[in-house]
């Protein structure tokens, strides 16, 4: 019978390859297991959530959680899917970065708890630090064959010209030193299991293979499993927006945003992310399926990977401040529903939308349309552009329609300072006084 904790991440869709007897493992004892992440920045964006989530719900088997930091492998990079060869990062670049991860991860698991299975987080700088070139050589090197090393896909697509220019032998010794975390975490904290994404699996059998070669005698087996790279239905790359990356930090991606990608999900898309991005139950998920399915219109499934992905990575209270943010961009009482947002949600939603700022001074005896339209803010390229778009009836001010003799005037103001100026349904422009 597969263990539990493999089913869940079958059902689910997480599941790629998995090593002969993991199961077994898995179901004999509480198992400890890895993974690693990489500190190219301060942050995880989230394409970073998949493998957050494996050690969430390996936790919640029973087993015990290991969160490694790259600080060591992070100095060389990792030439996994990757066409060329990195820039590398200074130390204090890689510090930085390091403890900002840190921080991330400390939010999904704690690492304070006092449970047997509680989650531990590392960094293998520690351990790197004091290892010289001549020792490694010797004692681990020696352990791989380079023939061994070069049939991994990750080396063998550079090394043939498929992609980039070639490979360095800092790249090339990459597996080598990620195959010796796991021998060390094997060896000091009983660690059998690395799991990671299915670009991954090269580096985590080279692991496996070295826990065996330099245990000779003993009964070492370790074990491999990874989930699958997400990707969108249409095929573009999972976890960008038109703005970038969508990282985990409010700082990076603003909550609204953040809320706004999972809700802007295709169906197919949100039929699986459903499953991986979320902890709801089999039956929950199946259910929402075909309720979604009879009424494709109500975005039932969106509406819940939102709800569900907002609440883990940010909080459900920072959900709900989002939810009710994007519900105001289509109330038939804008105005007064918009004032219900704080100031720093209301940016959040307008971020990236063109401003004018206008003084007091200049706005106290209210200000005309021609004038808040083109002179005193350029929306618009020209007085005669604005007459002729007030005369269409295409403009707005906070939603409602306004014709050409109409005066902006204080009580136009949302939190005292903004006008929102619309033409059509796509032109924003927002006026600030100051």
């Amino acid at each position: 019978m597969a263990n539990k904790f493999v089913e869940e991440l079958r059902w689910r869709g997480m599941l790629h390859d998995i090593m002969p007897g993991t199961d077994e493992q898995l179901d004999k004892e509480m198992t400890t297991a890895y993974i690693g992440f990489d500190p190219t920045s301060d942050s995880l964006h989230i394409g970073s959530l998949v493998p957050i989530i494996l050690l969430v719900h390996l936790e919640k088997a029973g087993h015990k959680p290991i969160a490694l930091v790259g600080g060591a492998t992070g100095m060389i990079g990792d030439p996994s899917g990757k066409s060329d060869e990195r820039n590398l990062l200074d130390e204090a670049t890689l510090n930085h970065n390091v403890n900002g991860i840190k921080n991330v991860l400390s939010r999904f698991l704690d690492f304070n708890s006092d449970a047997a299975n509680a989650p531990v987080l590392v960094n293998n700088y520690d351990w790197m630090k004091t290892f010289s070139f001549i020792d490694f050589a010797r004692d681990v090197g020696k352990r791989i064959t380079v023939n061994y090393m070069m049939a991994k896909d990750s080396v063998k697509k550079r090394l043939s010209g498929e992609t980039g220019v070639g490979m360095s032998f800092t790249e090339f010794t990459y597996q080598l030193i990620q195959g010796y975390d796991f021998y060390h975490l094997y060896s000091t904290m009983g660690c059998k299991l690395q799991m990671g994404g299915s670009d991954q699996w090269g580096n985590i059998t080279t692991g496996t293979e070295l826990v065996r070669r330099m245990n000779v005698g003993e009964e070492a087996k370790a074990f491999a499993m990874t989930c699958p790279l997400i990707t969108k239905a249409d095929g573009s790359k999972f976890g960008k927006s038109e703005g970038g990356n969508v990282w985990l930090d409010a700082d990076k991606t603003s909550v609204f945003k953040f809320y706004q990608f999972w809700l802007n999900t295709t169906d197919e898309d949100a039929e699986k992310y459903i499953k991986i991005f979320t902890f709801l139950e089999q039956s929950e998920i199946e259910e929402l399926i075909t309720k979604h399915k009879e009424m494709p219109h109500m975005r039932l499934l969106q509406k819940r990977l939102a709800k569900e992905v907002t609440s883990f990575v940010h909080s459900e209270e920072a959900f709900v401040t989002a939810e009710k943010a994007s519900n105001v961009l289509f109330s038939k009482n804008f105005k007064e529903d918009i004032q219900s947002i704080d100031e720093k949600m209301f940016l959040e939603v307008f971020e990236g939308v063109p401003q004018a700022n206008i003084e007091k001074g200049e706005f106290a005896e209210g200000l005309d349309m021609i004038a808040a339209l083109s002179a005193k803010t350029g929306f618009l390229n020209s007085n005669g552009e604005a007459r002729r778009a007030l005369k269409e009836n295409s403009i707005s001010v906070n939603k409602v329609k306004v014709k050409d003799d109409y005066m902006l005037s204080e009580s136009d103001l949302i939190h005292g300072k903004y006008i929102i100026l619309n033409k059509g349904k796509r032109n924003t422009y927002i006026i600030k006084i100051a």
